[in-house]
C-alpha cells in the first residue's frame, strides 16, 4: 500500500504544532514501515528544543496548520484586550475547559486561555497545573505572534502584557 498524500508544506516552512508551538520543517523524509512507505514531516521545534516527526497524511487531523497571516495575529492581540465572560471557579472543570482550547490550537483558542487565566490570576493565585498551562499558552501566543507579526518575541512579550493589563 503506497501512501500518495502530497506535502501540504514545505521545507524550512515553519508551522505550528498544536500545545507544542512554532517548528520548522527541516525535512520530509519517507520511511518504511511494515508493508508501506511513509511520508513524514521531521519538524523541529524551538521552544521546547524537540524534533518531532508528523506523517504528511495525519498532518491535517494532529491540527498542524501555518502560522497566520499578520491580520490573525493582530486579530488575536485586540481579543486578549477585550472583556471577557468570568470562568468557572471549579479550577479542576476551568483547567479541562483551557487544555480543550490548547489542544484545539486555533490562535484564538489560544488567546483565550491566555486572556482568561492571566485575568483569573489576578483575583486569586493559580493551581500549579493551571499555572503551567497558563505559561505554554502564553509561550504558544509570543511565539506564533513574534514569527507572524516579524518582530523580536521580547517585544511581543511586553505587548501581550501590555494588552492583557487594559
Amino acid at each position: 500500500m503506497e501512501n500518495t498524500k502530497v506535502p501540504a508544506y514545505s521545507l524550512d516552512q515553519r508551522v505550528v504544532y498544536p500545545s507544542q508551538g512554532v517548528g520548522r520543517i527541516l525535512e520530509i523524509r519517507e520511511k518504511s514501515f511494515k508493508d508501506s512507505k511513509i511520508l513524514y514531516y521531521i519538524i523541529y521545534l524551538e521552544f521546547s528544543d524537540m524534533t518531532v516527526m508528523v506523517p504528511v497524511e495525519k498532518a491535517e487531523s494532529l491540527g498542524l496548520r501555518p502560522i497566520v497571516p499578520s491580520e490573525e495575529a493582530e486579530k488575536a492581540l485586540i481579543f486578549i484586550s477585550e472583556d471577557y465572560a468570568p470562568i468557572p471557579s471549579d479550577w479542576k472543570l476551568r483547567y479541562q475547559m483551557n487544555l480543550d482550547l490548547l489542544k484545539k490550537g486555533s490562535i484564538m483558542d489560544i488567546a483565550a486561555v491566555v486572556r482568561s487565566l492571566y485575568h483569573r490570576s489576578k483575583i486569586k493565585e493559580l493551581p500549579i497545573l493551571e499555572r503551567k498551562l497558563y505559561d505554554s499558552a502564553i509561550n504558544l501566543l509570543q511565539d506564533e505572534i513574534s514569527y507572524s507579526l516579524g518582530k523580536p518575541k521580547e517585544e511581543i512579550v511586553q505587548l501581550i502584557l501590555s494588552r492583557l493589563e487594559r
